[in-house]
């Protein structure tokens, strides 16, 4: 598959005045609107970790894929320390299914205060280690993307004791098959005495949206020593299955965080696409400029009558990743027929 990004609409995607906005995936409705499921938390915290104790999803919409998407309600809010998802929610995915819509994401909950402007909040804030722990994948359900959303009081996907998905599951990619069954390639690291391993890709399944969900894999999907991603998102293919991701090193697609293309026939057994790099984050824009962004992340496909036209992905301004990033935004670049 040949990823031949047009140039991006500069006014297009989603950003939002004094928040973060990361993530990102969009869903046509029934009157043909395009509503964008993405995260948000105040600038007031630091970009990386203030995700993981403030993060929400919302909701953004427009008129045409390109957008400028706006925004228009907060789709899963905190709602107390005591659920597993109770205190921050991240990583959306929204999938259409059968008249219903499905929004995968990851929540995390912690017992300690909310953080307030000033007060430090870092990686060694006792707030960020407990909720990093807590990370775990759930599945809200509703109607229509106006909702309402029903929330599980569990996750669908639990950490395992003694295996690869010990420590945390997160950054969740369904892929909704032809009978309804679902492959769930998801993210996880493992316990390492007291503190947490590698990340590494797993995969589970279940007979339908509604789980249960299962551990298919038996290690990991990608082994972490040659095969370092993250963010992936996957689709069906004649052959199986076809997957882009965020390259962490470069070693894979030559770009790091270059986007990497992935097959398999089984969602178990990847191998690289001859051609590996999907996409650069080095950009060029509609006015004929060009952009080398810090980030290129949560890549997220729109098809439409049966073929990829967009590509979505969390981006930031900066050249050293999150350390320098003064902006977020989830920017749409067109695809080539």
């Amino acid at each position: 598959m040949n990823f031949n990004l047009l140039p991006a609409p500069k006014g297009g995607g989603f950003r939002m005045e004094g928040y973060w906005v990361w993530c990102g995936s969009v869903v046509k409705d029934e009157e043909g609107r395009f509503h964008m499921f993405a995260s948000r938390w105040p600038t007031w915290l630091p970009m990386h970790p203030g995700w993981i104790v403030a993060s929400e999803i919302v909701r953004a919409v427009a008129d045409t894929p390109e957008g400028p998407y706006h925004f228009q309600e907060v789709v899963l809010p905190a709602r107390g320390a005591e659920y597993w998802d109770g205190r921050s929610t991240h990583n959306p995915h929204i999938v259409k299914h059968q008249g219903r819509y499905l929004l995968y994401y990851m929540g995390s909950t912690n017992p300690f205060p909310d953080p307030e402007q000033g007060d430090g909040y870092d990686f060694q804030d006792p707030r960020c280690i407990v909720g990093r722990a807590n990370k775990r994948i759930g599945l809200a359900t509703a109607p229509s993307p106006l909702g309402p959303w029903t929330r599980r009081d569990e996750p669908i996907l639990p950490t395992r004791p003694g295996h690869y998905d010990s420590f945390l599951t997160s950054n969740p990619a369904p892929c909704i098959r032809k009978d309804g069954s679902v492959l769930l390639i998801y993210k996880a690291r493992q316990y390492e005495g007291h503190d947490y391993g590698t990340m590494t890709i797993g995969a589970a399944e279940a007979p339908r949206d509604t789980g249960p969900y299962r551990v298919i894999s038996q290690g990991t999907v990608f082994p972490p020593d040659t095969f370092h991603i993250e963010d992936p998102f996957i689709w069906k293919t004649a052959d199986g299955y076809a997957l882009i991701a965020k390259d962490m090193d470069g070693n894979l697609c030559g770009e790091k965080y270059g986007g990497l293309l992935a097959y398999s026939k089984d969602g178990l057994n990847w191998r690289l696409a001859a051609k590996p790099l999907a996409y650069s984050r080095q950009v060029t824009w509609d006015d004929g400029s060009q952009t080398l962004l810090g980030n290129m992340e949560r890549p997220f496909l729109l098809f439409q009558e049966g073929r990829p036209t967009h590509l979505f992905a969390a981006v930031s301004d900066g050249k050293n990743g999150f350390r320098d990033a003064t902006q977020t935004w989830n920017q749409v670049f067109p695809l080539a027929p």
